[in-house]
């Protein structure tokens, strides 16, 4: 089992395979855009756009260069696609502030595998957290040499909760920062790595991952408030992470590793479990796929989209909040995965790979309406981040 909040916690949208977080930032951002042609007849949420990140084709890098990610926007059609960024971390999806103006990521310093300066510093080791305008415009370094990465964005979009380890100590914790990047709090006090933050939906608290110490794979389910205090653990499995807040800020989802034999006999199967805010009634709802656990609630609280391997293929199912309901939507034989649910929960993002690509696609709550979003962008996409359904600029 991996190490690390993003080895175990899995945020990471990619595999994790570019790098670890050290050293500095300099970036370059694009105003070169990339126009796509707009899908059919795809219901669309009013006001809304669909953030996602890519990563340049091998033979587009430069010599010596192994990977480079990039942020791009589009309409949820697929329309008014633009690259926004480059040289955007694969570890975490971007993150939208509440009113849908802003993105919240991660970006490095160059692309992976670029040749380290005279001083022998990895250049593309360190991660810090960038806003813009969903329109390309005002790109701020939030962190600066402080670094950091998993941002989220409080509900009322006055404050980011992120991970990250200053320069002096030597693991990662959790802070909490306003949002123009000033008023740095750090709320964790905690001997292992912290992150992964998810606010509740009144932004009084938050959850989050925390290793034990002594046994860097061991990770489980904590809350604390917004100020750092009533540090309390809900979980006591091995190991637990991604938690998640249910819309009504009465229980917490989180993913699982379990040793319960399930269908097919594997040992340490992922499971989707929920567990109630104030650690009470933990129980299991079904079980994921080991090679995408990811999950999503719906915007109802009523529904969770998630990944299963149960038939032998990742696929896109849905469970209802008891475990009852289960049901497969994609249906397709290849590997669909990282369902996120639109604002006003009527549509479903997922990443498909079909037809030797990985694309981003979008289909019906029900299942029904499958479509290519990103088909002529000719360039593996993933991180798909919805922004809210109130948001009304073009």
């Amino acid at each position: 089992m991996p190490g690390g909040v993003r080895g175990v916690g899995d945020s990471c949208t990619r595999g994790c395979d570019h790098g670890t977080l050290a050293g500095v930032a300099a970036f370059v951002v694009s105003d070169r855009a990339a126009q796509s042609q707009p899908s059919s007849a795809q219901p669309a949420v009013a006001g809304s756009k669909i953030a996602f990140l890519s990563d340049v084709p091998k033979a587009r890098l430069p010599k010596g260069v192994r990977w480079q990610g990039e942020l791009y926007v589009m309409n949820p059609d697929g329309s008014g696609r633009r690259r926004l960024a480059r040289f955007a971390s694969g570890f975490t999806r971007p993150t939208w502030s509440p009113d849908g103006r802003t993105i919240a990521f991660e970006r490095r310093a160059g692309p992976i595998g670029a040749p380290p300066p005279g001083n022998g510093r990895c250049p593309v080791c360190h991660v810090e957290i960038f806003v813009m305008n969903a329109d390309g415009s005002g790109l701020r370094n939030l962190t600066g040499k402080t670094g950091g990465g998993m941002p989220a964005w409080s509900p009322d979009g006055r404050a980011i909760a992120f991970s990250t380890t200053p320069a002096g100590l030597s693991i990662p914790n959790l802070y909490v920062m306003n949002a123009d990047g000033s008023g740095l709090r750090r709320l964790t006090q905690d001997p292992i790595h912290a992150g992964g933050a998810s606010w509740s939906p009144d932004g009084e608290r938050l959850a989050f991952v925390s290793g034990v110490q002594g046994n860097p794979g061991d990770f489980k389910i904590y809350v604390v408030n917004r100020d750092g205090s009533d540090q309390q653990q809900l979980t006591s499995g091995w190991p637990d992470d991604e938690p998640a807040w249910s819309p009504d800020g009465r229980m917490i989802a989180f993913r699982a590793y379990r040793d319960e034999r399930p269908l097919g006999g594997r040992r340490w199967q992922k499971m989707l479990r929920v567990i109630s805010a104030d650690g009470s009634g933990e129980r299991k709802l079904t079980w994921l796929s080991n090679s995408d656990g990811s999950f999503s609630w719906s915007p109802d609280g009523r529904r969770i989209a998630f990944v299963s391997d149960r038939d032998g293929n990742d696929e896109v199912y849905v469970v209802n909040a008891d475990g009852s309901g289960l049901r497969n939507l994609t249906r397709n034989p290849g590997r669909d995965g990282h369902p996120v649910w639109s604002s006003d929960g009527r549509t479903i993002g997922f990443v498909g790979r079909r037809g030797g690509n990985r694309d981003i696609y979008v289909m019906n709550a029900d299942g029904s309406g499958q479509r290519n979003l990103t088909r002529g962008l000719h360039q593996p996409a993933f991180g798909i981040a919805w922004s809210p359904a109130q948001e009304q600029s073009g």
